[in-house]
Parts: C-alpha cells; sequence; structure tokens
C-alpha cells in the first residue's frame, strides 16, 4: 500500500449541493476557511451552475473571492459547461484547477445533464481546451463507474475507454465516482488494476460512497490496488438523490483516521478537520453521519 495519499475534499460543492435550505455564504466562506486550515491540500470550493437548477451555489463567485486560502491548497471548482468555465474564468486567481463531470451509463447521463455521453464528452474536450489554454489543471469525473441505478452494471472496458478519450483531451486526472454506492471491494481492486495499466501517468481518484456502508472497504480495495488518490466529504455530506435514502459521500474525516490508524499520511490535522464537521453540524442544525465525529479518534493511550 502507499505510505502517502492525496485527499481532495468536497463538501463545499458536493455536500452543500444536496443540502435543502440554502446556507448563508457566511457560513461557507467560514466552514471552507476551516477546511483550508488543516493540512488538506486540495479542495473543491464550489461549482459554476445555473442559479435556478442549483440554488445552493449561486453565490460560486463571492465564496471564492471572499474566502482566504493558503497558496498551498490547490481550489479547485466543478464545471459544468463551457458557460460555467466562463463564469469561472472571472474568477481565474482563485481557481488552480477545473473538473468536469459526466456520466458513464447514458440513462444517468441524460437524468443529470440530459446529454449524451458522447455529447458530454465533447463538451468535456472543448473545456479542457479552453481551461488548458488558461493555465488550469483539468479533471475529468466519471460518474456511475462502478453501477447505475437505471441500468444496473456498468462495463469497466466502457468507463476505461471514456477515462482514454478524456486524458487524450487534457485532464491530468481522472475520478472514477460510485454515485449511489453500489461499488465492492473485488470490483474496485480489479477495476483499479486494470485502470493503472491501461492509463499510464494518469492521476487515478477514487470517489465513494457510504449508501451501504462499504465506502471504506472500497477505500481499502482501490490501495491494494495502487490507487493514491481519494475524494470525500467533511461530516459524510453530499451524495445522489437515488435510490431514496442515499447516505453521502464517504466522511473525510472517516476517511483520515481509518488512513491514520494504517500508518498511511495524508498531511490532514485530524483533530482540525472534525472541528469543521462540527461546526457544520451546528450550520445545517442537523446530527452528521460521520462515525469519528460520533465517536472521536482512536485514543491509544487509555
Amino acid at each position: 500500500m502507499p505510505s502517502r495519499v492525496r485527499i481532495r475534499e468536497v463538501g463545499p460543492r458536493d455536500g452543500f449541493q444536496n443540502e435543502p435550505e440554502v446556507i448563508a455564504t457566511d457560513d461557507k466562506v467560514r466552514l471552507v476557511e476551516m477546511l483550508a486550515s488543516t493540512g488538506l491540500r486540495r479542495l473543491e470550493v464550489t461549482s459554476f451552475v445555473r442559479a435556478d437548477v442549483v440554488p445552493q451555489l449561486a453565490d460560486a463567485g463571492e465564496v471564492l473571492e471572499r474566502a482566504r486560502i493558503p497558496e498551498e491548497v490547490s481550489v479547485s471548482v466543478l464545471i459544468p459547461n463551457q458557460r460555467g468555465l466562463e463564469a469561472a474564468l472571472a474568477h481565474r486567481d482563485r481557481i488552480d484547477e477545473v473538473n468536469v463531470f459526466l456520466s458513464a451509463s447514458e440513462s444517468h447521463n441524460r437524468h443529470n445533464v440530459n446529454r449524451s455521453v458522447s455529447e458530454s464528452v465533447a463538451g468535456a474536450e472543448a473545456v479542457f481546451a479552453e481551461a488548458g489554454a488558461a493555465g488550469l489543471r483539468c479533471e475529468g469525473v466519471i460518474s456511475t463507474s462502478f453501477g447505475c441505478p437505471y441500468e444496473g452494471d456498468v462495463d469497466p472496458g466502457r468507463v476505461l475507454e471514456i477515462a482514454a478519450t478524456l486524458a487524450a483531451a487534457g485532464a491530468a486526472e481522472v475520478g472514477f465516482g460510485d454515485t449511489t454506492g453500489m461499488a465492492n471491494p473485488v470490483q474496485v481492486r480489479e477495476f483499479f488494476e486494470r485502470a493503472g495499466a491501461e492509463l499510464p501517468g494518469v492521476e487515478l481518484t477514487a470517489h465513494f460512497h457510504n449508501t451501504r456502508g462499504q465506502g471504506l472497504a472500497n477505500v481499502v480495495a482501490a490501495l491494494d490496488a495502487g490507487c493514491e488518490s481519494f475524494e470525500s466529504s467533511f461530516g459524510e455530506l453530499g451524495g445522489c438523490p437515488f435510490p431514496p435514502g442515499a447516505t453521502g459521500n464517504i466522511a473525510t474525516e472517516d476517511l483520515v483516521s481509518m488512513l491514520h490508524e494504517m500508518g498511511i499520511e495524508t498531511g490532514i490535522d485530524l483533530e482540525k478537520l472534525l472541528l469543521a464537521a462540527r461546526e457544520a453540524q451546528k450550520v445545517l442544525g442537523r446530527p452528521l453521519g460521520s462515525h469519528t465525529l460520533l465517536a472521536g479518534p482512536v485514543d491509544h493511550h487509555r
């Protein structure tokens, strides 16, 4: 297993966009700053999407401009299309990376963005060309990489074909999303072993959801296969509306706690991360799903 991994915190985007009530900009800025002070080196702050579609992120530009984020933290934003990129480029000096998403399955892509997969791939290629010319690092994010709520199994060969196309278009990194928590450890290990062989030189990132309680088990399987890059969300915020009752992403504090117990470095201060998750509970007015938030870190001195 690797001795150190990279973690991108996606809570301020993936988490906040799923909340039913709009979070005050002041609260978002404060939480982003708390996360940026934990030792995280990668932080997805927001997304430039239509305000009528995702009202939670209507203040994307203001959050980016106001949040005080250390220089060593790489700031990324999720981009849905070229119009979103144009809005993001108005804040170019605050952004280091852009993440462009699409689904591996036709049905999910249609439900999510009302486009075919091929149309989304073409859109991603155009965004990467413009973003790359602006000096931004590009990541392609492939949802439903391990299963689709509409179609069931997803052919890993199809996922890797899309990934190769994105890499050829300029993606330095490709993230594989277990969007509704359908992945299992055997499947994950086989997938990342194959991905590592077929996509040399591309950073491969695992994005797991904890819908059926298998998120961290899937992390270990990915680690076994050589994966060194992960995305997670503090407090286990976020998720997908399908299936009903699905929980969110794996909690960053659970991920960090497990990795540290395994002797794998992250560079993240777990206590500071827990402070941010506790503050998010206060802002949202409800308990969050993180296990470490409830039980606390492992105490070896008792």
